[in-house]
């Protein structure tokens, strides 16, 4: 499962057992999630594509076979239903700038204007959103939410800007995020080497990757391409925040019902203190971008 649990200014690690903490019921959900944060993009739609080549995969990255052209149909409105917070497939790519529609990409320009109003940074909205758009055409049946993801994101690495990381255009942090070595000291489980320090550095132990945190056992299974190169790279926001999507979405899970999304988050971090904060965030995000939207 993917490592996280630690707040997002503290280094990432995994929590040693699941919280005491009640977490709230149904019914507290379901009214904390009743504002929507609102995807509006182009009646054209969103275009996901591979490009015609792949650039030769580095030893942190994985192949992810190549995908055919395919046209997200998507119309105006409430594409967003961030009403996932209660309750956010195949490996789909964002369209590469030259191939894009006239106007560009219209996820740039949502994600432009809800930035302002979450504080999360543009480059990494734009990952979110492009997670759950992938997914709506992969597996309708999860609704899984940006702000969902955004809320893990922050949790996990503060959008990819842990312990002083940029985050690029390109979608990767200035620094490569990884966690704590996982040896079973005080506040962590001990899970380890899986993959010989290819994704981690750590031969001995496994730590967590990238801005969604992955251990790499985890991150072999799901590795993603959400950003067209036909790679899966777990320090890559567009991949790993469409990884997460995906592990959100696994067995048929409806992350658009209370009983579903806490399954969903707590099998991303069995802890409920975990889940709560998630909860708080995805919440305060919807609500920030629907004022955006609508003002």
């Amino acid at each position: 499962m993917p490592v996280t649990g630690q707040t997002p200014d503290v280094e990432p690690a995994e929590t040693a057992a699941p919280s005491r903490v009640r977490r709230p019921g149904a019914a507290l959900a379901v009214r904390l999630g009743v504002a929507a944060g609102v995807l509006t993009v182009a009646a054209s739609g969103i275009w996901f594509v591979t490009r015609a080549s792949a650039p030769a995969a580095s030893p942190t990255t994985t192949d992810i076979p190549a995908l055919s052209v395919k046209a997200v149909d998507v119309q105006p409105g409430s594409i967003a239903p961030v009403s996932a917070v209660v309750a956010g497939g195949a490996d789909q790519g964002t369209t590469p700038q030259s191939a894009r529609p006239s106007g560009g990409d219209p996820l740039d320009a949502w994600a432009g204007k809800v930035a302002g109003a979450t504080g999360i940074p543009a480059r990494a909205l734009h990952a979110y959103g492009n997670a759950e758009l992938a997914m709506r055409a992969t597996d309708v049946g999860c609704h899984i939410s940006w702000a969902t993801l955004a809320g893990i994101g922050r949790i996990e690495s503060n959008h990819g800007q842990y312990g002083g990381a940029v985050l690029g255009a390109d979608g990767r942090p200035s620094k490569p995020i990884i966690g704590v070595p996982l040896d079973g000291s005080a506040g962590v489980r001990a899970i380890s080497d899986t993959d010989g320090g290819r994704f981690d550095g750590d031969p001995v132990a496994d730590r967590a990757v990238g801005p969604m945190q992955f251990i790499p056992s985890t991150w072999m299974k799901w590795a993603s391409d959400g950003n067209g190169d036909r790679l899966g790279d777990p320090q890559q926001i567009d991949d790993a925040a469409l990884a997460a999507a995906r592990y959100l979405c696994a067995g048929g899970r409806n992350m658009a019902s209370p009983a579903g999304w806490w399954a969903g988050v707590l099998s991303y971090n069995n802890s409920t203190e975990y889940a709560q904060k998630v909860f708080g965030l995805a919440d305060g995000y919807a609500k920030s971008a629907q004022q955006a939207q609508a003002g």
